[in-house]
């Protein structure tokens, strides 16, 4: 029989099949030892997983980061081993109890055999994918920033959903085939808002864009403005020479750009054609992959924009108009009376949807009866949207909130109208009492929806309310107002003269208007607005016929244009005998006529940055009687004074006509040395009264700072090229004074070129300080020494200093190390910015020092990667605030 199996069977074969066979039995024989090797190398595999996850989450802290899709499906498959191999090690316990002979055989060979084959399959595939850890390379990749930047929306759209539907599918959906779309509609009705809820649904709606532009255009069409939009959304302000290229040059680079994007342009008030292709917007991109969006008054515009889809942006229905009417009252005020409802849907029909406000069932009654009454046969906006509008403008309490709000139309549109220096307007017109009264009036505007707070310092007029202003003033009110109004529509020329025949106020503000040779007859005229223009002549009978005349602002529009402004002030501005209100700043006059001294009604006088006034005759300022507000900031700072002026060097002469003046109660100043500085510091007068103070060149031979500290109004302190006097704290009793009550209305402080100053730890004693400045101070090395301040502990006890800050401006302090050596509570911080400042590694902040954490850090990149944190926190609540300085 043995012979007959060797006939078949070699010896090579029989020994296969045994090896064969002695393998796979190690299946069971070895099954113990395999799960133990199992084991080990997924701790291996879990190991590596850790420590990528430990480097993929370092680099998600940065800013625009994110983990790569091979990352990804590495730990995906990690995570997919870590449940098979739980799975097998958790029936280990069962399988090796089937085993039997000293674990050379199995009570169940077949599931055995099978078990302890999958623990070796699977014990290959961890050591597999562990090695797949070295094949990838790249662990993170950088995120493209969002399409868009949300704007804020005052309300949601009521009764326009079916129109923001409408517009999205017609920029989404490809089988569309539109490429420009108009939103068209009467001034007010909400087209703005809803272009602007267009744009925000680019930031949480799936859609295939690479960058969604937002441009805002105006009245008056400025190509350069509309190309400055376009090219810093995109990136290309970041050139150096963006602005100094031609409109044809940053035309071929916007479109070069746009080419290789798919973009959506959203263009806001547009009221002539566009030549989009002048612009830089490539056509050829349109319909499938690019989309332009814009809004415009006019159906006419739509035409001339070509637009594959015009959509009209209506008034709302009367069940709309009750439903937003209902929202913005509230159900306390509506369940207040039975009547009230109906009152108040009446009304709401009548003003469709307007927010008019109402407390009683009598002034809801007077309500509908004022509107209905109301002038409103006229066409167009007038009919249906003016007249509406009126209605909150008539039931302004009083004469001077109807005056003060006419008077707002003067600024050019979409402007930001400064609120200080539009109540001193209002107060050298006689509208207001004071800035108190002057507050209470913005505030009543701003309650009765006719005018919109930007900030705490800046308000903005609506286009469709100033529009409604304008109206009135030159229509309605002609009688009594008559105003002239070119401002900011880009004139060379000044009106022609029967054009000012009779008016009241004149504003030919932000124009490009360069001389004014014409002498106008106008005897009722007491405004005009000459200011941000480019004037470099009036003739001397300009002012002749202008008796009246309260308010006149020739100021130019800061530095820049000051090499093409006005130098010499015309003789006749003597005629101007009713003159309250002259602003010259920023303008080139080299001096003052003596003239000047017929104005004895003179209350506010602003010379700011006058940089090259050389000529200020004596006794002109005490001639002025009246005079309540002088500003002279950087006045003469580039010139010489010529002989007989009152600016000379140690300003003494100017001082001893200011202490004449009975009335004057605010001033900004200059000192050019240190003898102006002590004769400064001589007149408490001047101290009380002084707003703005900037000192340069003072080496008397130390300044001391506590010297200025008792300046009950000094809200400005510009310090420069002077020896400032640190910190005494061994003069306890002077730092005692000055923390009870010194600084305390000071809001800026800039420290520039002051090289001797180690520390400025004095900034700690201004509590309301909220913008600092510091530049070229080469041996300032802390800004607030906490040395210093451990020697003062004991008279200074819990110190909040910079809780009002909200700027901080490091510019070229090569041995700053320390802003303070600690962390800070900085809750209304906004913005540091850091340039040229090697040695600073630390800035005072830890996870919880701002409220939002949503404060922009400026600087150059490798001062921000070598910037060192309190702890990871802390880095990581700031790691997306840092934006690298230009």
């Amino acid at each position: 029989m043995g012979n007959i199996i060797s006939s078949f069977l070699s010896s090579e074969s029989i020994g296969s099949a045994l090896s064969f066979v002695a393998g796979e039995a190690e299946n069971i024989w070895g099954l113990q030892g395999n799960l133990d090797a199992l084991q080990t190398e997924f701790d291996k595999l879990i190991q590596a997983k850790d420590d990528l996850l430990n480097e993929v989450n370092l680099a998600e802290q940065q800013p625009l980061t994110r983990r790569t899709h091979q990352v990804k499906g590495w730990l995906q498959r990690v995570q997919q081993m870590g449940t098979k191999v739980t799975k097998v090690q958790e029936t280990r316990a069962q399988e090796i109890d089937r085993l039997c002979l000293g674990g050379f055989c199995s009570k169940d060979l077949i599931s055995s055999y099978r078990f302890g084959r999958r623990v070796v399959e699977l014990k290959k595939e961890v050591i597999d994918l562990k090695n797949e850890r070295g094949d990838i390379v790249d662990i993170y990749e950088m995120v493209p920033e969002d399409p868009a930047v949300e704007l804020p929306v005052e309300r949601t759209v009521v009764g326009q959903e079916s129109i923001l539907d409408q517009v999205w599918r017609c920029i989404t959906e490809k089988e569309n085939n539109v490429g420009i779309i108009g939103l068209y509609g009467r001034g007010g009705v909400g087209k703005t808002t809803l272009l602007k809820q267009v744009n925000n649904h680019f930031r949480c709606r799936e859609h295939n864009f690479d960058v969604v532009i937002w441009v805002v255009v105006s009245r008056e069409l400025k190509l350069q403005q509309i190309q400055h939009d376009i090219g810093e959304r995109i990136g290309l302000l970041s050139d150096k020479e963006w602005h100094s290229k031609s409109v044809k040059q940053k035309a071929l680079d916007i479109s070069n750009n746009l080419s290789q994007k798919k973009f959506v342009l959203l263009l806001d008030d547009i009221w002539q054609p566009i030549d989009l292709t002048e612009v830089g917007v490539p056509l050829q991109s349109l319909n499938v992959e690019s989309k332009i969006v814009f809004t415009t008054r006019s159906l006419d515009v739509c035409g001339q924009m070509r637009a594959d889809k015009g959509i009209e942006v209506s008034t709302l229905t009367h069940g709309q108009a009750w439903k937003l009417f209902q929202e913005e009252v509230g159900t306390s005020v509506l369940g207040s009376h039975p009547d009230i409802p109906k009152l108040a849907e009446t009304l709401a029909k009548e003003c469709r949807g307007l927010p008019l406000f109402r407390r009683n069932r009598e002034q809801w009654q007077h309500a509908i009866n004022v509107l209905r009454t109301s002038a409103s046969k006229f066409p167009g906006m007038e009919e249906n949207v003016f007249s509406r509008l009126k209605f909150s403008y008539d039931c302004l309490p009083r004469d001077e909130l109807l005056s003060c709000l006419l008077y707002c139309c003067l600024f050019p549109e979409d402007f930001r109208i400064p609120k200080r220096e539009l109540i001193n307007y209002w107060i050298s017109e006689g509208f207001s009492d004071g800035f108190g009264d002057g507050y209470t009036i913005v505030g009543d505007l701003v309650s009765a929806c006719l005018l919109e707070e930007e900030d705490d310092n800046y308000l903005k007029m609506h286009d469709v309310i100033r529009d409604m202003a304008l109206w009135i003033a030159c229509k309605i009110r002609k009688k009594e107002e008559n105003f002239l109004v070119r401002a900011g529509v880009g004139i060379t020329k000044a009106p022609k003269i029967e054009e000012w025949e009779g008016v009241k106020r004149v504003s030919l503000t932000d124009n490009k208007i360069e001389s004014l040779s014409e002498i106008p007859n106008c005897p009722h005229l007491q405004t005009l607005f000459l200011d941000r223009n480019c004037i470099m002549e009036i003739t001397d009978g300009f002012f002749e016929l202008m008796r009246s005349l309260r308010l006149d602002l020739i100021h130019s529009n800061g530095p820049s244009r000051i090499k093409n402004s006005l130098t010499e002030l015309p003789s006749g501005i003597s005629s101007l005998v009713s003159l309250q209100h002259l602003d010259v700043s920023y303008t080139d006059i080299r001096g003052l006529p003596h003239e000047l001294t017929a104005l004895l009604n003179l209350r506010y006088l602003n010379l700011e940055r006058t940089y090259h006034l050389s000529r200020f005759p004596p006794e002109l300022i005490c001639s002025f009687s009246k005079l309540e507000v002088l500003r002279m900031l950087e006045s003469g700072a580039d010139s010489t004074a010529e002989q007989g002026s009152v600016l000379s060097e140690d300003a003494e002469p100017l001082m001893k006509e200011l202490l004449c003046l009975k009335l004057l109660n605010l001033i900004s100043f200059s000192l050019y040395s240190s003898r102006g500085v002590r004769n400064f510091l001589k007149f408490p007068k001047l101290l009380r009264s002084t707003q703005a103070l900037s000192i340069s060149d003072c080496e008397i031979p130390l300044l001391n700072v506590s010297h200025l500290a008792y300046m009950e109004h000094l809200k400005d302190l510009v310090i420069d090229n002077s020896n400032l006097e640190e910190l005494k704290t061994d003069c306890t009793g002077e730092v005692q004074k000055v923390l009870q009550c010194g600084f305390r209305s000071l809001h800026l402080a800039s420290i520039a070129f002051c090289s001797r100053v180690k520390d400025l730890t004095w900034l700690a004693f201004a509590p309301n300080l909220k913008i600092i400045v510091i530049m070229h101070c080469d041996d300032l090395e802390e800004i607030i020494s906490v040395e210093k301040l451990n020697q003062l502990s004991d008279i200074m006890g819990e110190l909040n200093f910079f809780a009002k800050l909200e700027l901080l401006d490091l510019y070229h302090a090569e041995s700053l190390k320390s802003i303070y050596q600690g962390a800070l509570p900085l809750p209304q911080l906004k913005e540091i910015r850091v340039t040229q400042c090697p040695k600073l590694k630390t800035l005072p902040l830890n996870s919880s020092s701002t409220k939002l954490r949503n404060i922009v850090i400026s600087g150059g990149k490798d001062w921000w990667e070598e910037l060192q944190w309190e702890d990871q926190a802390t880095q990581n609540a700031f790691s997306t605030c840092f934006v690298p300085s230009r």
